[in-house]
């Protein structure tokens, strides 16, 4: 029977007279409640995420093609759609322009294009005039430009009537100017041929439709929709849909808010809650010896357990509420920094609602009553008379229901790392989460019994470092559940974040090393901004080139997986301008079947990691979407092994431009001699491999910010769970630790004692998060990269040193105050 757990005289008691006693469990349930908090509110954000309009804002109504590519995963009622995120622009065909025009209530519809052209060195943005109708920019000299002609911007330094040569898309064009504006770094053509210029002829970046007098909003977003129907999977767009049409880049912030605080979040919502029961069940454990003299003097079971609920309803609510704040703390500084980087465009804003904080308390809560309930199970239960003995000895290590759990879970990570070593690529990865998952349960579940195999290995030699080495072996191997107390966060702190940080630097690692290995070239011209169209041209035709190849860069998207795990990857991709032959003058991407020799349109060359997750090889045909999401089918000629220092896949540039907004090659990789390269200067910039390699480090480096920070996210609260429970289990002692001085132990001897005892635990922990850690780097490497996980010395070094040195300051500290304590009283 359900019985409302009001507050009653024990439990308002246990908390007013002992605070010391619920100190711990009040931290570990405001930290759990700030992660879970945090990470809600990015989700929230991501699911919410918009930004007004600003380009289409006199528009009401807008149509465009949808940026996301649609997969079904599964079958029957596990069956899903798997929506990934066009890497470039999906486009509409410039037939769709009449049909919105000749929806009931629509004054005008544009077919719309935006794109990048160049004057000189100059970049400028191109649309067509029509788009001037909801943009309101009028001309300050001149008139709209016909066919061959352009409106320029007064600072191009030309005038009405004189010729411009501008490097678009579709090539190097002269235009007579035919009208000046007084806007910045935007050139028009007529509408016609701003489409034909643009690089994917016949087809529009989004439709504007303007509305009729009288015409609402709503009625002209109803007649479009009918009018133009499903073709292309256009969708309309009223109020602030529209900004997400004119930023790409907010679906993509969409998918990483909701990444971060859905995927992320759930793991780290998981390892919060896992702890700060854990953190709960240690408080009600450490009062064994109360609840046993309460059972002796008649409290009832039923009263014991009420009252360990209404404690956790007096603390958890106030400690998810204070948790939210810390928590809101952390979701603005994410997302500040993800927007300083880029990765979040500025109009969207962080929301933050009472959804996320609501359920960050509720969580917190029932995390309380759950754990405390299982906790007070026990001694609940007991006997009087058998509750006054079990409270003063250790129970057995083993238990009936999480030891057969804690097996299963030891075998589901074995298994799960056998899958992880099998596969490849993005399969190697999904499965080396479930190892780390399934052994932290393991730790968790076998505790007790992990904690007396350890102080039973590292007890010998304690034994032999005098008296206080030999009564730390003792405690230890007599106080098991104790121990295994202190060792699971230190355990969680050592695998999240050594996974963490540990899968990046050996990326990075395999990284730096291909590309080093890969680029052959004597010198490469670069341009962020993107080249010249006839750059590599030039390049070739420069005295002392003898090779010349333009790299063009994008992604496109590739299923992988199989079965209910088949997903679209996107995956990095680079387009080059010249032979397959050339290529490999320049770049050696260690070919290990096929060859680059008959790269051309319609065929492609893959890395080893892909064609293991693609079960693709040589002569087979590869499904994938190009860019803008249009589908393509080309033929694998070569499959090579350097691939994550270069690109994933590579292409024929002719098969990627007329799918990109931009489709200026990057690099130009050259083999010539040192007298050519200072005349390689009027193309871009020129460097050798060594400092392109360099460059690509730095790119690198910022890209590992993620990565870090969910490491100090994870590792960061576990490491401060383990160091509240140290001191929780140390603050626990003191009566121990005040008779150990009675019978006649020297200070000394004690806080010696304390001094091994951490260590013992620090080392414990950290040895078997690493064993963790490396149980999942070892399979997620082998199939992302091919080799083994790379884990630098000193930075390990510092993670044990940082382990150890927490473990001591929170084991001495509160000990030392305890034997103060216990030395001034009389």
């Amino acid at each position: 029977m359900f019985t409302p757990h009001v507050p009653n005289g024990l439990a308002r008691a246990a908390v007013r007279f002992k605070p010391s006693s619920f100190i711990g469990t009040f931290v570990a349930l405001l930290l759990a409640a700030a992660i879970v908090c945090a990470c809600g509110i990015l989700l929230e954000t991501g699911l919410r995420a918009s930004a007004p309009a600003d380009r289409y804002a006199k528009a009401p109504v807008v149509v465009a093609a949808d940026q996301r590519v649609h997969m079904t995963v599964g079958s029957g009622e596990g069956e899903y759609d798997a929506a990934q995120p066009v890497p470039d622009t999906a486009r509409l065909p410039g037939s769709l322009v009449a049909k919105a025009a000749s929806a009931p209530g629509a004054a005008a519809a544009i077919g719309d294009v935006s794109y990048s052209v160049k004057q000189g060195g100059t970049p400028l943005t191109a649309h067509g005039w029509g788009s001037t109708a909801f943009t309101g920019t009028r001309l300050l000299t001149g008139e709209p430009p016909g066919t061959g002609e352009v409106v320029v911007p007064t600072g191009t330094g030309t005038r009405v009537g004189e010729r411009i040569t501008l490097d678009t898309p579709a090539g190097t064009r002269e235009f007579r100017v035919a009208g000046t504006t007084a806007t910045d770094a935007t050139v028009w053509f007529a509408d016609r041929q701003a489409v034909q210029l643009s690089g994917h002829p016949g087809r529009v970046d989004a439709i504007a439709v303007l509305a009729a007098p009288g015409t609402t909003t709503d009625t002209l977003a109803d007649q479009v929709r009918k009018a133009v129907g499903h073709t292309d999977h256009a969708e309309v767009h009223t109020g602030d849909g529209r900004g997400a049409v004119e930023d790409a880049a907010l679906t993509g912030a969409t998918e990483l808010l909701v990444g971060l605080g859905g995927s992320f979040g759930g793991v780290a919502t998981m390892v919060a809650v896992f702890t700060a029961a854990g953190t709960v069940a240690l408080s009600v454990g450490q009062r064994s010896r109360e609840f046993a003299l309460l059972r002796a003097i008649g409290a009832t079971p039923r009263q014991l357990r009420r009252s360990i609920a209404t404690e956790s309803l007096l603390i958890a609510p106030l400690a998810g509420a204070l948790g939210c704040l810390p928590g809101i703390a952390l979701a603005r500084w994410w997302f500040g920094q993800l927007q300083d980087r880029g990765a979040i465009p500025e109009p969207v804003e962080l929301h933050v609602s009472w959804l996320p904080l609501t359920i960050a308390t509720a969580a917190t809560m029932l995390t309380a009553l759950s754990a405390g309930y299982f906790a007070a199970r026990k001694p609940s239960k007991s006997k009087p008379g058998q509750a006054l003995a079990q409270s003063a000895v250790e129970g057995p290590p083993f238990g009936w229901i999480r030891t057969p759990l804690g097996i299963a879970a030891l075998v589901g990570g074995g298994l799960f790392a056998g899958v992880a070593a099998s596969t490849s690529g993005e399969d190697a990865a999904n499965a080396a989460l479930g190892v780390v998952m399934f052994f932290m349960l393991a730790v968790g579940l076998l505790g007790p019994l992990i904690a007396r195999i350890c102080a039973a290995v590292i007890g010998l030699p304690l034994r032999a470092a005098g008296v206080s080495g030999s009564l730390a072996a003792a405690n230890s191997r007599t106080n098991s559940r104790r121990l295994a107390s202190a060792i699971t966060p230190i355990v969680l702190a050592m695998a999240f974040s050594s996974t963490l940080v540990f899968m990046q630097t050996s990326e990075e690692r395999v990284v730096a090393h291909q590309q080093r290995d890969a680029v052959t070239a004597d010198h490469i011209v670069s341009a962020p901004g993107g080249l010249a169209s006839d750059a590599t041209e030039r390049a070739a035709a420069t005295p002392g080139v003898t090779t010349a190849v333009g790299l063009l860069r994008s992604s496109v998207l590739v299923p992988t997986g199989s079965g209910g795990d088949r997903r679209l990857q996107s995956t990095s991709a680079q387009g080059i301008t010249g032979s397959g032959s050339d290529l490999a003058e320049v770049q050696d991407l260690d070919v290990r079947s096929g060859s680059l020799t008959g790269l051309r349109p319609g065929t492609v060359a893959i890395d080893t990691t892909l064609a293991g997750s693609t079960k693709a090889g040589t002569g087979d045909r590869l499904a994938l979407r190009l860019p803008d999401g249009t589908k393509a089918n080309p033929k694998v000629v070569a499959v090579y092994g350097r691939g994550l220092g270069t690109s994933l896949l590579t292409f024929p540039a002719a098969d990627l431009k007329a799918h990109m907004t931009s489709p200026y090659a990057t690099d130009i990789l050259v083999r010539a001699t040192p007298a050519a390269a200072q005349k390689l200067t009027a193309l871009g910039t020129v460097t050798d491999s060594s400092a392109y390699a360099a460059a690509q480090d730095e790119n690198r480096e910022l890209n590992a910010w993620a990565n870090t920070v969910m490491a100090a996210v994870l590792g960061g609260f576990a490491a401060i769970a383990a160091v509240n429970t140290l001191v929780m289990t140390v603050l626990d002692r003191r009566r121990e630790l005040t008779m150990l001085r009675l019978v006649g132990s020297t200070r000394s001897q004690v806080m010696g004692m304390i001094r091994w005892e951490a260590l013992l635990v620090t080392v414990a922990g950290a040895a078997i998060g690493t064993g963790i850690a490396f149980a999942t780097l070892y399979p997620m490497m082998r199939g992302l990269t091919g080799e083994s996980p790379y884990i630098p010395p000193v930075l390990y070094g510092s993670f044990v040193a940082a382990t150890v040195g927490l473990g001591l300051l929170a084991m001495v500290v509160p000990a030392r105050a305890a034997l103060r304590r216990a030395a001034d009283r009389p």
